[in-house]
């Protein structure tokens, strides 16, 4: 298992709940995307996951531990085997991108490794192997501050896949760019995932490039997840249900969903039944 959340709650301060009785669980390979209005608490429950947030309620156990209460060096070890892409990667602008990229492996290397890295790249060739699946070669030694936000989306791609972790949470990871790059982008993150059986989980905007690409869609709403569907399922209903709020355009079903994704889904719900 890769991960499982059991009646979780989360709450900042004394506030509104921005998690609610949230159950959800992953096997290890597994690649699900969330979808669901703006402020729905996707980014919250990707932070859960990540461990960057403990649930005030409920349980939640991510790659066989809970990281609530975990000593701060056990910590440290179970969110190295965590990849996040962030929607606006937190990577200082003066930074080359080959050290950017490198950050990915921080939390595996000791620390003398860690600061010669700084100083000198240590593993230009396989930084720059990870650049060339994003179309990025020619960045290599680029400040990031001289890049275009989508530019520095793919960067935080890059950093992610060259760190090779078990649990990939990508939070809206292609909004800066364009539609035929967003889904080269996606694909690649599916395809690495598959390729090295790590646990993927993407909240994307864009739900048509969510339906094409991912076998299991989970919609959250609310802070609670409204339904957990293999993308066959998944109606025009329950997107209009989902998104039904003051402000939201209503998504549509646009085409068929491919025939691979319609069979893994399938296989999944199987699987599942019989476990």
């Amino acid at each position: 298992m890769s991960f499982a959340l059991a009646g979780v709650d989360l709450a900042y301060g004394k506030g509104a709940k921005a998690l609610q009785d949230v159950g959800l669980a992953a096997r290890q390979g597994e690649q699900i995307a969330l979808v669901g209005p703006s402020g729905a608490g996707k980014t919250t429950l990707l932070s859960l996951l990540g461990s960057a947030l403990v649930p005030t309620a409920g349980e939640a156990i991510i790659l066989g531990r809970r990281a609530a209460g975990l000593a701060a060096g056990e910590l440290r070890h179970l969110r190295s085997r965590i990849g996040t892409v962030h929607q606006a990667p937190p990577i200082p602008g003066r930074q080359r991108v080959v050290t950017a990229v490198l950050a990915g492996r921080l939390g595996r290397w000791p620390l003398w490794k860690s600061l010669a890295s700084l100083l000198y790249p240590l593993d230009v060739a396989g930084v720059r192997a990870v650049l060339e699946r994003l179309d990025l070669t020619d960045k290599l030694f680029e400040r990031c501050d001289r890049l275009s936000g989508g530019q520095l989306q793919r960067v935080g791609v890059a950093r992610v896949l060259y760190q090779e972790p078990e649990l990939i949470l990508a939070d809206e990871p292609v909004s800066a760019l364009d539609p035929a790059l967003a889904t080269a982008t996606v694909r690649l993150l599916c395809a690495e995932a598959r390729a090295r059986g790590a646990t993927l989980v993407a909240s994307l905007h864009a739900v048509d490039l969510a339906l094409a690409s991912f076998a299991r869609i989970v919609g959250v709403k609310g802070g609670r997840v409204a339904f957990d569907l293999p993308v066959a399922e998944v109606s025009e209903a329950h997107l209009h249900e989902l998104y039904a709020c003051e402000g939201e355009i209503l998504p549509t079903l646009a085409g068929e969903r491919p025939a691979d994704l319609r069979a893994e889904a399938t296989e999944e719900a199987r699987r599942a039944a019989c476990c």
